[in-house]
């Protein structure tokens, strides 16, 4: 008979459980992860690592056509979307296969199945051969998170699609609809609009990607815009009737209500945490809108049970998911790990062009009594991103003008989502504008317009 008892169960293999999982064998747990569906979760499989392909597909694609402008020559540019999707689809399923390899690397029992916390330190686990009851002293919940449905804009595969079926498309959209325009909405948006579908995107804020800076958020209007995409704020779809190849949407702007037909309509209003059928109920665990309700340390407040990633809640990202991994794991291990920053997480979006940020908007720092400093660098004063071929774009930053702390960084043009990594280094070192400034950064790079911009907030900017 197998031993079923181990020192942590890991419900979900995505990027907070596989890593929770290796983190805690490494510390010399037993340690079992026990996953439903696809290892990797929907990050990997469905989320950010699909749609990166497909989105450098587009970006590809859409450079083919400036081949003049770059001294060169293509002819009878065109794309083939099956072959755009299945690219996607292998990596996805090379990464998967890698992370398996992972945790048999790091001799981490793995279970799939659907689990059920029964009481505190048991989970029952179905399975294809049977049942099974697992027991530990620490459970870690980390089981992702789905699409948020509203009545009425449910996805049906046909019509109108949630994100696996825009990631898995039955046909290219020629007049699309995204409802929303946070960070999943707008990379689809971006992606089918740069293929060449008449795209319109609506949202129920007052600005493009809300949780932005609302700086940030005017200049990615401009450019959606500039590249065709048609943007209405403060816009809500009231209802969708669906036809034959049609999708009649009613879409109310300012109190009135307007009608548009389209055949696609890509369903991007938020997410939900995987709560259901977990038996938390019973163990006393709050569930609160629909996630997890936990501490600064990932606990449920029910003892050796610990919930992370997004099914506990904002901000629902795979390394902010991660990193609490690693931090129970540590924890249960007898650790003292810190507590994971929310405000010191990076959020990307990968839509041309790109969005990154990390700390507090301008609004928001003056909103809680900061007295700050704000700088500015644009793209077009930067050597090499004018070499690049790429002079859109800017880099703000926001300063407490009392103490130099580094509030908050917010990036818009080509490849700020690798760049924004260097102010949340700051952030964590708790750097201040004068160690900014005196870093060097090296010439000619991107990087440099980060300084620029500290420099500008100090009225000391040299390039503009």
């Amino acid at each position: 008979m197998a031993d079923n008892t181990y020192d942590l169960i890991v419900i979900g293999a995505g990027p907070g459980g596989y890593v929770a999982a290796i983190r805690a064998a490494q510390m010399g747990l037993k340690t079992i992860v026990v996953e439903r569906e696809h290892v990797g979760g929907i990050c990997l499989n469905w989320g950010c690592i699909p749609t990166k392909a497909m989105l450098r597909s587009s970006e590809v694609y859409h450079l083919m056509h400036r081949a003049q402008e770059f001294g060169l020559s293509a002819q009878k540019i065109d794309y083939d979307l099956p072959a755009v999707v299945a690219r996607s689809r292998s990596i996805a399923k090379q990464l998967n296969t890698g992370v398996t390899h992972l945790l048999k690397k790091n001799k981490v029992a793995c279970l799939m199945g659907d689990a059920k916390v029964t009481e505190p330190g048991k989970v029952a686990v179905k399975t294809a051969n049977g049942d099974e009851l697992l027991k530990a002293k620490n459970i870690i919940i980390a089981t992702g998170a789905s699409a948020r449905e509203l009545p009425g804009l449910e996805g049906d595969g046909d019509l109108v699609w949630t994100y696996k079926t825009a990631l898995t498309p039955p046909r290219m959209p020629k007049k699309l609809l995204v409802i929303g325009s946070g960070a999943i909405g707008i990379e689809f948006a971006s992606f089918y609009n740069t293929l060449g579908a008449d795209t319109t995107v609506v949202e129920m804020m007052g600005q493009v990607m809300p949780l932005e800076d609302i700086e940030i958020s005017a200049f990615a209007q401009k450019s959606f815009e500039k590249q065709g995409m048609k943007i209405k704020t403060n816009t809500i779809v009231k209802k969708l009737d669906r036809g034959v190849g049609s999708v009649k949407a009613h879409i109310e702007q300012n109190g009135k209500i307007t009608t548009e037909t389209f055949d696609t309509v890509i369903s991007a209003v938020g997410i939900v945490g995987n709560v259901e059928n977990l038996g938390l109920e019973a163990l006393g665990v709050i569930v609160e809108n629909g996630h997890i309700k936990t501490d600064t340390y990932a606990g449920t407040g029910v003892e050796g049970v610990y919930a992370i990633g997004d099914v506990a809640g904002a901000p629902w990202l795979a390394h902010k998911a991660s990193h609490e991994g690693v931090m129970v794991a540590e924890l249960i291990a007898g650790g003292k790990p810190h507590s994971v920053k929310p405000e010191s997480i990076a959020g990307c979006t990968y839509c041309t062009p790109q969005i990154a940020s990390v700390g507090l908007t301008e609004t928001q720092a003056r909103d809680i009594g900061h007295d700050i400093r704000v700088g500015r660098f644009p793209f077009l004063g930067n050597g090499k991103a004018i070499a690049l071929g790429e002079p859109e774009g800017m880099i703000k930053t926001v300063f407490d003008s009392k103490t130099g702390e580094l509030l908050g960084a917010h990036m818009i043009g080509a490849e700020v989502t690798e760049l924004i990594q260097g102010y949340v280094i700051g952030r964590q070192l708790e750097s201040t504008e004068e160690d900014l400034i005196q870093t060097i950064f090296p010439h000619p790079t991107l990087s440099e317009m980060m300084h620029e911009s500290v420099l500008d907030a100090w009225d000391r900017a040299i390039h503009i």
